[in-house]
């Protein structure tokens, strides 16, 4: 076990000390920290979504910034502008929220497209342009984009094109009896959330680890038979009657990314057809949709999703 992989797998235990069950979505934060991507989380307001990822800034040592999208926000609100500062009445640019290695980028399906373009094309390319200049964001950089579900009133669907620049999706659920007793006797106690210091939470790895597991994550095998049973599977969602939008190549390329961080989290340097099925789910069903009629019948995209993903043959 390298170093890199013993300090990442103490994140988790860390988390958990601020952060009541919620492992799964730990685990796809930290999976998309080091395969460079981004997460959306879905979940009913008071799940622990932003406590979750300030929990997980401060266990990794990270700089951490929250942005509360609502329908004004503007583009530049969140990439930051020119501004005339001082008697000069010289132009500087002002970082906006972006620059800083996790964002928390709060309902992001309550503001308008225009500043989500904004926030998706910073993702992508991991900079941001102002006055013809290009400004290079921190690494890492990662937004976990929370967004509630589409029920809500007020809120901006994310259209497919930008669902798919997001690595994972991740639901988090309201949790059983067992952790919500768990939960009330902590606040019982004293347990203030947003005071991380008094929860004993400290920084077990940073940066650097960050960094040598991405490179050592380049390093785990995948044999030809594995990465067959990816495409198959992604095939596989392009021919299910019910879906009318399957998966394309860079969700298969995601799905290959996600595997091997997952893979090396397990402490091995090479790719099972399990750590795909693991992670399938959530690399790939944020990317679909159902047809309309299908819909209408009552499908549900969860179990069309598990049927495409059974009919493709699993490597021996």
């Amino acid at each position: 076990m390298t170093h890199a992989h013993a300090a990442l797998t103490t994140v988790r235990t860390e988390v958990a000390k601020v952060v009541v069950g919620q492992d799964a979505a730990v685990s796809a934060l930290l999976v998309a920290l080091i395969s460079g991507g981004h997460v959306l989380l879905e979940g009913v307001p008071g799940v622990a979504k932003t406590l979750l990822v300030r929990s997980l800034a401060g266990a990794l040592d990270l700089d951490f910034k929250r942005v509360q999208f609502t329908p004004d926000l503007m583009p530049g609100d969140l990439t930051g502008s020119m501004v005339i500062e001082g008697s000069g009445h010289e132009l500087t640019f002002r970082e906006g929220p972006v620059f800083t290695n996790l964002l928390l980028a709060d309902e992001i399906n309550r503001t308008p497209p225009k500043t989500q373009s904004a926030l998706l094309e910073a993702m992508e390319e991991g900079q941001v342009s102002a006055d013809g200049v290009t400004r290079p964001l921190p690494v890492p950089f990662l937004v976990a984009a929370t967004q509630n579900p589409v029920e809500y009133e007020g809120t901006y669907p994310l259209p497919e094109a930008q669902l798919d620049r997001f690595l994972l999706k991740v639901t988090l659920p309201v949790p059983p009896r067992d952790q919500e007793i768990e939960i009330v006797t902590r606040h019982a106690g004293g347990f203030d959330p947003h005071d991380l210091a008094a929860t004993g939470l400290q920084a077990v790895a940073n940066t650097a680890d960050l960094l040598a597991a991405r490179e050592e994550v380049r390093q785990v095998r995948v044999s030809p038979d594995v990465a067959g049973y990816i495409v198959d599977i992604a095939r596989a969602t392009r021919s299910a009657p019910s879906i009318e939008l399957g998966v394309s190549p860079r969700a298969a390329t995601a799905l290959l990314r996600t595997s091997r961080a997952w893979a090396w989290l397990t402490g091995r340097d090479f790719v099972t057809p399990d750590d795909v099925k693991a992670l399938a789910s959530a690399t790939l069903l944020h990317r679909l949709r159902l047809r309309s009629d299908a819909e209408l019948d009552g499908a549900d995209l969860g179990s069309v999703f598990a049927t495409a993903l059974a009919s493709a043959e699993v490597p021996r």
